[in-house]
């Protein structure tokens, strides 16, 4: 077992066990075995977090206008907080996570901490009022003013690919706007939540204004805190099908839902492409096992150099055969996926493609790398967009790759899917890869690998990727609602 903390509840101000005394094993994703022991919390730990979280928000002067100061030096000391912690946070994202080595320093812990400190940032930005003017009406006048106020209590539920990032696009935006959290981590990824508890009185956060509940089962305090009225607002992220869950189960509280779901995002190479080599080797899906939202799993290329484009490919994957899949090694960014669920879909899905198009490269599980749940990447060629692999987000390290016959085309294609959550196109002409990025119905979209994602952004996505925004200003003002005051003058 690796030599982690077990993960503890933190609940009111208090780093405790579950109140059944449960724990469960969170198993490696490296080695199909136990890492650590973590609290299983059950409904009664559900109950107390959200009694605390309420009790914070309605009768503490966490959320008042007078502590919008306090606030963000709190924050700002539990960024810091995390820094020094920053060897513990790769041990967790390599043990837990199931992370290579070289991505501690990518999304799973660097761009996390620097995701919190763009928040810091932007934070000044906030508009906490707005002048609507003064109006006459029936005879008098009246002094219309909106203060932005905090929603109240939010349950931020998170998922295992890039848990810490996805804690701090919820945890931080939440504080800083004045609400009161109750976070609960995927089962598989807990220890990236449980220090949101760990920290949390040192950093000076007030007892209740920070909860963390964790646990084996995988729906059951998701389902409390998306039921209970005196929950406010959910900020989820994670498949589209628990997604659709959340609004349903949320609809009778008419909560405020904040989702971000999965993807299926293309990256469009076209014939102008002056770097055309490069980007279309750059199509291949390895960072974290592909294991990741916004990922561009589908690789349009136009038919004109559709057949170099493979040949491009082959060499590309033929060249990367031993620079994934060890642990420790800094220059890996690709492991295991995260659990026997996801390894037997994303195989079940591979077989699948091996059917419906061309096998280009890997397609195989590769015990021979380690006992966990090692895939080779794989890429599919000859695939049409009406193909299951061309539909169905994978999750894990397989791109298809579509040929495409002219813009408009290539626009069809990336628009013919249910998500809309990213995309990119790479072109000689820059004003025609913005046109094209226009047309596609997505939340977020780079020309020529422009980084469309970052902390000072907002993010999200529309159709199937869901609702709302993360990150940036409009990531604060998610936990935030208008109220408007009229004054008779």
């Amino acid at each position: 077992m690796a030599n982690l903390t077990p993960a503890r509840l933190f609940i009111n101000g208090e780093l405790r066990d579950a109140a059944s005394g449960k724990t469960y094993d969170v198993i490696s994703p490296w080695t199909d075995a136990p890492c650590n022991k973590a609290a299983d919390a059950g409904p009664e730990d559900v109950d107390a977090a959200i009694v605390a979280a309420r009790n914070a928000f309605d009768n503490t002067d966490w959320s008042h206008d007078s502590m919008r100061q306090k606030r963000f030096e709190i924050v700002s000391k539990y960024l810091d907080l995390f820094k020094a912690n920053f060897e513990r946070l790769a041990e967790i994202a390599i043990n837990e996570g199931g992370c290579a080595r070289g991505s501690v320093n990518r999304e799973q812990v660097a761009m996390a901490l620097q995701g919190w400190q763009d928040y810091l940032d932007v934070f000044p930005r906030v508009e906490w009022t707005k002048d609507y003017g003064v109006r006459e009406t029936w005879g008098f006048k009246n002094i219309r003013k909106a203060y932005n106020e905090p929603i109240g209590v939010v349950g931020a539920i998170t998922p295992w690919n890039a848990p810490l990032y996805v804690n701090v696009g919820k945890v931080v935006a939440a504080l800083l706007a004045g609400c009161t959290v109750i976070l609960k981590p995927a089962p598989d990824t807990p220890s990236m939540g449980t220090m949101f508890g760990e920290l949390a009185n040192e950093a000076g956060i007030p007892a209740g204004v920070m909860n963390v509940i964790c646990g084996e089962d995988p729906a059951m305090a998701g389902e409390m805190l998306v039921t209970d009225p005196r929950v406010d607002l959910i900020s989820f992220t994670g498949s589209t099908a628990v997604g659709r869950r959340i609004m349903e189960k949320g609809a009778p509280t008419l909560k405020r839902v904040f989702l971000e779901l999965g993807g299926k995002s293309a990256r469009i190479v076209l014939e102008d492409d002056p770097n055309f080599a490069r980007n279309v080797a750059m199509g291949m899906l390895v960072n974290h096992a592909g294991q990741g939202c916004a990922v561009q799993s589908r690789l349009l290329v136009h038919r004109s150099r559709y057949e170099e484009a493979k040949a491009i490919l082959k060499a590309t994957y033929d060249a990367y055969a031993d620079s994934w899949g060890e642990k420790e090694n800094p220059a890996h960014t690709m492991g295991p996926v995260v659990n026997r669920k996801q390894y037997d879909r994303v195989l079940g899905l591979i077989e699948v493609g091996k059917q419906e198009a061309t096998l280009l490269a890997g397609g195989n599980a590769r015990p021979d790398k380690g006992p966990g749940y090692l895939i080779e990447p794989t890429c599919f060629v000859d695939v049409t967009n009406d193909m299951r692999i061309a539909q169905e987000e994978i999750f894990g390290p397989v791109v298809v790759v579509i040929p495409f016959d002219d813009d408009e085309d290539a626009i069809r294609i990336a628009n013919d899917s249910a998500y809309g959550l990213s995309g990119g196109v790479c072109t000689g002409d820059v004003e025609r890869g913005v046109r094209i990025g226009r047309r596609i119905h997505t939340g977020t979209f780079s020309v020529n690998n422009g980084m469309c994602i970052a902390g000072d952004l907002p993010f999200g996505g529309c159709k199937a990727s869901g609702v709302g925004r993360e990150w940036g200003v409009e990531g604060i003002e998610e936990f935030l609602e208008p109220k408007l005051i009229a004054i008779a003058g």
